[in-house]
């Protein structure tokens, strides 16, 4: 694996955003888990803010595709995961600013 692709796909994950909020998925806090092996396959692990939110079948097949658009990545497999419930205290800082919460 080369040294600059989790930035990379980092970078793929901030293009992404919550359907419900201006927001992209990973400043949320909905990636608890970025994993890259020697061959380019990615493994994430994500959650929702809600279980009942919308778009819960379709969303990681979303995330999926934009991933293995990034040059380096081989596949990428997006494991939906409620164990720790998303909670406002995920939020990265920049994110707090923008919504008002701080």
């Amino acid at each position: 694996m080369s040294d600059d692709l989790k930035p990379r796909v980092i970078d793929a994950l901030k293009q992404i955003f919550d359907p419900e909020l201006p927001v992209n998925i990973y400043d949320l806090g909905l990636i608890y888990r970025v994993d890259i092996d020697a061959a380019g396959q990615v493994e994430i692990d994500m959650t929702l803010t809600a279980p009942g939110c919308p778009v819960a079948q379709t969303f990681p097949g979303t995330v999926e595709c934009a991933i293995k658009d990034v040059e380096g990545v081989s596949d990428a497999k997006v494991e939906l995961v409620w164990d720790p419930p998303w909670s406002s205290d995920l939020l990265s800082d920049a994110v707090k600013l923008q919504l008002n919460l701080f």
